[in-house]
């Protein structure tokens, strides 16, 4: 019977000069032979760690000297072949990521092990905010067209055109922000992501191969790789946290504690990929009772000064559902 261990990974967000950051650790990166691109992790200590989110923080503080505030259990990962060298060795990995929310990070720089990295250089058909990616057009939707049309039947072609026109918006469908980790499972599905031939590789290759894989994919890949499974970790972190502006207030744990509106809509704008009409955003906030005014301005903005507003905490109990939406993307 194989060995079951218990793995705590944590992706952590910031959003510094309107780019929305991961903090990475170049331990894991270097062992999967790339030059960087690996979450803080590490296995759960039965004795050191009471909870699990402990034992993130612990694992986090470690490897970053970062004390993490905001923490939520983002998914449970299980899948056997996920850790293919572990699975060689008669050991299954499971791991249960977390997400963590901090405030602006200055520098973006932490140490010689840890670095912050743009998010979208790893999910790059991700950002929408000065149109739609090229990438979509020039890579993505020719291998699409591609997959549909070597379905074996017209049912199975019907079923891969729907599905890919779902994730990516295209044809009739709109593009649907949250659909992060559906979006990154078709490009894995199609080879367009440099995982699927290391994966492959070290299911069946020595490590001189797996090192190869590795090379070639990173060049033909779309976007960073990570180490491991990581990057479908991202892609679901970066999901739930679209899918939460709309009914929770996430987006002030990365924001200062006082904030212009347009700083804070910066932020939301960097999370969810697309530009928002500002009059509509602003209705928002209002509407919601999301946020109060400090009476204090800002006269740094190039223009005429901007009030600074701080969250407005009442609303926790005035209502549901208090979130930011994503009104007018």
């Amino acid at each position: 019977m194989n060995a079951l261990s218990l793995w705590l990974e944590a992706v952590i967000v910031a959003v510094t000069d309107e780019v929305p950051r991961i903090l990475t650790v170049r331990r894991a990166a270097l062992a999967a032979g790339l030059p960087e691109g690996a979450l803080p992790y590490g296995p759960l200590d039965p004795d050191r760690d009471r909870t699990l989110e402990l034992g993130v923080r612990r694992w986090v503080s470690e490897q970053t000297g970062l004390r993490l505030g905001y923490v939520e259990q983002l998914y449970t990962f299980g899948d056997q072949d996920r850790y293919p060298q572990a699975v060689a060795h008669g050991s299954r990995i499971i791991s249960s990521a977390y997400l963590a929310l901090v405030r602006e990070v200055v520098p973006v720089a932490v140490g010689d092990e840890a670095r912050w990295r743009d998010a979208y250089a790893y999910l790059p058909w991700e950002d929408w905010r000065d149109g739609r990616p090229a990438v979509i057009d020039l890579r993505i939707a020719p291998a699409i067209d591609g997959w549909i049309g070597a379905a074996e039947s017209a049912k199975e072609r019907a079923s891969r055109a729907e599905r890919a026109e779902i994730a990516f918006g295209l044809g009739q469908a709109g593009w649907a922000g949250e659909r992060v980790l559906e979006r990154y499972e078709l490009l894995y599905e199609l080879d367009l992501v440099a995982e699927a031939a290391i994966d492959r590789a070290e299911r069946t290759g020595s490590e001189s191969v797996i090192q190869e894989a590795a090379r070639v994919a990173v060049e033909i890949g779309i976007g960073r790789p990570m180490a491991l499974d990581h990057r479908r970790i991202l892609a679901t972190a970066l999901g739930r946290i679209r899918g939460k502006l709309a009914y929770r207030p996430v987006v002030f744990e990365l924001v200062p504690e006082t904030f212009t509106l347009l700083q804070l809509q910066r932020v939301v704008e960097a999370l969810s990929g697309v530009r928002l009409h500002k009059a509509n955003f602003r209705r928002l906030l209002e509407r919601g009772g999301l946020v109060e005014g400090t009476g204090r301005f800002d006269v740094e903005t190039g223009g005429r000064p901007a009030e600074r507003f701080r969250f407005r905490r009442e609303v926790l109990r005035e209502r549901r559902a208090p979130g930011v939406g994503l009104p007018g993307g």
